[in-house]
């Protein structure tokens, strides 16, 4: 598979140990939006750090991570994938765990760009879906996802237990 996407001046690329501090510092764009009430911004941002970190440092088997490039090298975004059984049918997915546009790039392709090649990546690995996981105040980032064919599938509820 080419790991160029369509759009001709985005790159998407394998990550490398080089981009740690890149995507690290991304972190912070996973939660510039409303969050459900019960969310903290702060505990939601160290989650997502924790996570990123141990997929960095571990590289575990069904976890795929890249890097979006303009031509001239300079890093866009981070795509973190996953291949994850089907609950219902038992087959294959590809899962976006991750997704994000650094904010001076923001508007220019590279989320379209990541999104078109989770599908292509998805399709060559031979995935039955394509699925995502999106707050409901991150209204920008679903409306990209609507104009690239995702839809809801299950609606995941929660209730603050005290």
């Amino acid at each position: 598979m080419s790991e160029s996407a369509s759009t001709p001046s985005i790159h998407v690329r394998l990550a490398h140990a080089d981009d740690d501090e890149f995507i690290l510092g991304l972190i912070p764009r996973f939660v510039e939006f409303a969050l459900p009430a019960w969310r903290k911004r702060s505990e939601t941002a160290a989650g997502i750090r924790r996570d990123i970190e141990h997929q960095l440092r571990t590289l575990p088997a069904g976890s795929h991570l890249y890097v979006a490039e303009d031509e001239d090298g300079e890093r866009l975004g981070f795509l973190h994938l996953q291949t994850r059984t089907d609950f219902f049918t038992g087959a294959q997915n590809c899962h976006v765990s991750n997704i994000v546009v650094a904010a001076a790039h923001e508007g220019r392709g590279a989320g379209a760009a990541m999104l078109e090649f989770a599908e292509a990546w998805a399709r060559e690995h031979r995935c039955r879906h394509l699925t995502l996981g999106v707050f409901p105040g991150n209204e920008r980032a679903q409306a990209l996802y609507r104009r690239h064919g995702f839809d809801v599938e299950i609606l995941t509820m929660a209730k603050v237990v005290q």
